[in-house]
């Protein structure tokens, strides 16, 4: 194993909200976070978007299906290193390895399946840097969830704040890290994310998110739809367990013939009662202060929906912490892709359920060429 130093690390993340490209730099040696470094968003071009929406629940089982992912996972290879290149003309620096998560069409851990597209050596020969992915494949195939990863990186930047406690991330879906009083770790999804909101306002307002949440500030709450979608049976589940973006697809058409405005306001209430409800039922003890980041904590109005629900938690935003929060799961990933380097565990069985610590990951190495020998 090489010796363990302090690297510089990209971390590179596609969220299931379809917003864009999140990268971020920190220097790390996998156990502790050093120095945040730089970090931006880049949206998807429309084109993009509409192509990586059409193979969301894809699996390669046909000669047709695997020709379609594999186009558009070189097309989404190709964006992403034009992100690197357009992150380091602006901000410069040299980078040791990038995490890349790459884009999730299809998760279902039950029969140990999970997709990201996003080809790792091609990225790798497209920016000169070693390159980590398919981290989510060992621990699936171990017999995990595959999801989340992201508590190693949580329980890192907590590691000095007072226990328990608790970090949200509320992306496509939403997942929770629980860290208690020894450092030990319990992890979920806990449901619905953006995602139920956003398909809302783009197949009734044609917009690509409910901006600032002001939709939804506008609606008032159907409570017995609310009620009916929090039947799924997913919520009866115990921990560990991870979602598909899609999972709710069939009840969210109990939405269908409120107004614009209800329908965002029921869908964001319906992901704020999830976390509420996952909260209550399971974890060892009630946090003190609930940090929550990802998207969902720069909307307002799911922010307030969560404290009305919470009200006994301190519900905060990363941003109150000094955390970039569009940032943190970038971060994360280049969090795990220094931990990947050195061999170290990212899942655990409290947080994916795997039957032992694993290590994650496929290194890549860049090409050489007769610019770089």
């Amino acid at each position: 194993m090489d010796i363990i130093k302090k690297i510089n690390a990209l971390g590179l993340m596609s969220g299931t909200s379809l917003d864009g490209v999140d990268i971020a730099a920190v220097t790390t040696d996998g156990v502790d976070v050093y120095e945040f470094g730089p970090a931006m968003t880049v949206p998807y071009e429309d084109e993009l978007r509409e192509k990586i929406r059409s193979v969301l629940g894809k699996k390669p089982d046909t000669p047709e299906t695997s020709r379609q992912l594999q186009i558009v996972e070189e097309e989404l290879t190709r964006f992403h290193a034009e992100v690197v290149k357009d992150f380091m003309d602006t901000y410069g620096g040299h980078y040791d390895i990038i995490g890349f998560h790459g884009h999730t069409v299809y998760h279902d851990p039950q029969n140990r399946y999970t997709h990201q597209i996003g080809d790792g050596r091609l990225l790798a020969e497209l920016t000169g840097i070693k390159v980590v992915n398919r981290l989510r494949n060992a621990d699936i195939a171990a017999g995990g969830q595959g999801a989340p990863l992201i508590p190693v990186y949580h329980a890192a930047l907590c590691a000095d704040m007072e226990k328990p406690i608790a970090v949200l991330n509320i992306g496509g879906v939403s997942n929770l890290t629980w860290i208690g009083a020894n450092g030990e770790m319990l992890a979920f999804d806990t449901g619905p994310g953006n995602a139920p909101v956003n398909d809302w306002v783009l197949r009734h307002g044609g917009m690509h998110m409910d901006y600032n949440g002001k939709l939804a500030i506008q609606g008032q709450v159907n409570e017995k739809i609310v009620n009916a979608l929090m039947r799924h049976k997913f919520f009866a589940q115990y921990p560990p367990k991870s979602i598909d973006r899609d999972i709710f697809k069939d009840k969210l058409e109990n939405l269908e013939g409120l107004s614009l405005e209800d329908g965002a306001a029921t869908a964001t209430a319906f992901t704020a009662e999830a976390i509420a409800y996952s909260l209550a039922m399971f974890v060892p003890y009630q946090p003190e202060k609930l940090i929550v980041c990802g998207g969902g904590a720069k909307n307002p109005t799911m922010m307030r929906f969560i404290r009305q629900r919470l009200n006994k938690v301190e519900v905060i935003s990363a941003e109150e912490l000094g955390w970039n929060t569009d940032a943190v799961e970038a971060q994360g990933f280049a969090f795990m892709a220094a931990r990947r380097l050195y061999n170290m565990p990212i899942s655990f069985p409290g947080t994916t359920g795997v039957p032992v610590p694993m290590v994650g990951g496929e290194i890549h190495e860049p090409a050489l060429n007769e610019d770089r020998r």
